[in-house]
């Protein structure tokens, strides 16, 4: 029987959006409410795997340091980057986006892109038997493309509507998967 139990976890608060940009003060209370959060879910958890943006890595540090585990860091949990250039009609164009995966803009990442690096972390994670439950910190817009592929209904919508920070949960045992937002408990 294969069970895998992977915790998706946007980051909390930032100062900003640059790779360096730190947590707020609120951001840092976040932090350890998720730390609690985790520490309440009693289980052992297998490995932390984070996006190497400052604030992902801040938002899960002090679970990783209360229980003694390492923060992987993992370039293919990185902030998608929708243009090189600044957009004025960000928000069109993310929609447009979740429509048409294959959208991109020069220096872009296309949706399908995103997925694409990403899934490779959990590919690793699901074909190793020693990993039953893992914490995947990363931003919104990969966590939104990422559980669009197990649950469809996931699209800009639901993307807009993402805390900083939040908490899914991706159950898979055998073949069967569920996917259940848990933020909503702290």
């Amino acid at each position: 029987m294969i069970l895998k139990n992977i915790f998706m976890v946007r980051h909390c608060s930032a100062e900003g959006q640059h790779r360096d940009s730190p947590l707020t003060s609120a951001g840092i209370r976040q932090a350890r409410l998720v730390s609690k959060f985790f520490n309440d879910q009693n289980l052992a958890f297998d490995k932390i795997i984070s996006s190497p943006y400052l604030r992902a890595i801040e938002s899960i540090k002090p679970f990783a340091q209360n229980n003694n585990l390492q923060i992987e860091v993992n370039e293919n949990l990185k902030e998608r980057i929708l243009s090189e250039e600044p957009i004025d009609d960000w928000l069109d164009v993310l929609e447009q986006s979740f429509i048409d995966l294959d959208f991109t803009l020069p220096g872009g990442e296309s949706s399908n892109d995103a997925i694409n690096r990403a899934s490779i972390i959990l590919d690793e994670i699901l074909h190793n038997d020693s990993l039953s439950n893992v914490i995947l910190v990363s931003h919104g817009n990969l966590i939104s493309l990422l559980l669009k592929q197990y649950d469809n209904s996931f699209g800009f919508n639901k993307w807009k509507n993402l805390r900083n920070p939040d908490i899914y949960l991706i159950h898979m045992e055998n073949n069967e998967h569920t996917v259940q937002c848990l933020w909503n408990e702290y």
